[in-house]
């Protein structure tokens, strides 16, 4: 059984080589057919390399620990699209190549939302990363030549799904600017982009370096756009107030 178990093993039959043992008894017991067997093994196999699929895609994505939106407190926003957000969700804007834009200040769930976003299109199969625009600008910036850049700029530009979380949250000089228009630009009615920022657009030329950058970044960003914005006051300092007031010292 050890040789046949791996001779299973080297054609990729994984789960039938680890529970050979448990398959063996299963059919002797339930006195499979030839084809019985061959049925129940194909559709283990078939369970097992999806599995194992998904978790690689999981890994890939890079999206860590979130909430799931069934947490979502949605009478918390003063202003909140919850049938966009929905509707997001089911993927619907990854055929046409359109963007997703969530627009709120801190503490508002957009980060949240957008995870959400990423777990939805993993489940569905695609090929998803996850990346603050701090993290993958310090990627492409740290490229030491045009091949290896060229290489990480087709990295983010070739997956279904490229989230880029906060930006805003820092200004950007000539060069990151210019990297981020790269890869918006590698993707623009390619594939989807999902974005959450603090600011408005119209407040996007404070954090870029020149007026022209942030217009052309903003035109192929919002061109095939949903925007979804949230406004209200933080979750967390609603958080945070409610832990200090019921610890025993307040």
């Amino acid at each position: 059984m050890t040789a046949l178990a791996d001779q299973l093993a080297a054609l990729g039959l994984r789960a039938t080589a680890t529970h050979l043992d448990d398959l063996v008894a299963l059919a002797t017991k339930r006195r499979w057919s030839a084809r019985q067997l061959l049925e129940h093994l194909a559709e283990t196999e078939q369970q097992d390399r999806s599995r194992r699929s998904l978790e690689r895609r999981l890994t890939a994505s890079h999206i860590g620990r979130f909430t799931p939106m069934a947490d979502f407190d949605w009478t918390w926003p003063k202003r909140i699209d919850r049938g966009a957000v929905e509707a997001a969700l089911r993927l619907d804007f990854l055929a046409d190549a359109r963007n997703i834009c969530l627009v709120a200040a801190q503490g508002l769930g957009k980060t949240m939302i957008a995870q959400n976003l990423a777990y939805a299109a993993v489940l569905a199969g695609h090929r998803v990363l996850f990346t603050t625009a701090a993290q993958l600008l310090l990627d492409l910036g740290s490229q030491e030549s045009a091949r290896s850049l060229a290489r990480r700029l087709h990295h983010y530009a070739s997956c279904t799904l490229l989230v880029i979380d906060e930006i805003g949250y820092l200004s950007y000089d000539a060069r990151a600017a210019d990297l981020l228009f790269q890869v918006v630009s590698q993707r623009y009615e390619r594939r989807s982009l999902v974005l959450t920022t603090n600011l408005p657009f119209s407040e996007w030329t404070n954090i870029f370096p020149n007026a022209a950058t942030a217009t052309a970044l903003i035109d192929r960003v919002v061109h095939h756009a949903e925007i979804l914005t949230i406004e209200g006051d933080s979750f967390r300092r609603r958080v945070a107030e409610a832990r200090r007031k019921s610890s025993p010292a307040s």
